[in-house]
């Protein structure tokens, strides 16, 4: 009986983590494009300052609101820009390593992200609880209460986390994390 129980363990942790990929990329996808209309919005209130400007009308706060865009779009697309290894890594280090180092390192560096990550995201969703609970707004001219735009910050960061954990799943049963080609970029021939 044991030995049916072992024997079906492994395709047991197989199937979670392979159901857990599947998820894992549905978000990814999702904040990818909240990331990309956040890119949009922040080019339209860039044109609409610019327009603005031209015809002599005074739109208060529209620099706030395109930062707000902008770091939503860098944020959202943090965990997306991960998985297809977009971040800058260090590949022309690891390549210079001996097979039998190597392994350990991407342990390493992995476990230190998914740390980092995660204690970026708890510190996130706690800046949000507080900006709420104090009711913060923007010292600039448009005083939009800040737990809105932080949300987005929130979210990306929690999606980063996320997306360590699924890299770390990724390498314990042996799958690919990182699309195929995220090296090439990263590589100085």
């Amino acid at each position: 009986m044991s030995t049916m129980m072992a024997a079906a363990t492994p395709s047991r942790s197989a199937a979670f983590a392979s159901m857990w990929h599947l998820l894992a990329a549905g978000l990814y996808r999702g904040l990818g494009a909240l990331a990309c209309i956040a890119m949009v919005a922040a080019f339209a209130v860039i044109v609409l300052g610019v327009i603005a400007r031209e015809t002599g009308l005074d739109i208060p706060g529209l620099d706030a609101y395109a930062g707000y865009a902008i770091a939503a779009a860098l944020f959202l697309a943090l965990p997306m820009t991960l998985q297809r290894g977009d971040h800058i890594r260090v590949t022309l280090f690891l390549d210079r390593l001996s097979p039998r180092v190597r392994p350990l390192l991407e342990w390493w560096s992995l476990v230190a992200g998914f740390a980092l990550s995660t204690y970026v995201a708890v510190f996130t969703c706690r800046l949000v609880w507080m900006s709420y609970l104090t009711h913060d707004v923007s010292p600039a001219a448009d005083a939009t209460p800040l737990w809105i735009p932080q949300i987005a910050m929130a979210l990306g960061s929690i999606g980063f986390a996320v997306s360590f954990i699924d890299a770390l799943l990724a390498r314990w049963t042996g799958c690919a994390f990182f699309a195929a080609g995220g090296d090439e970029i990263a590589r100085v021939e």
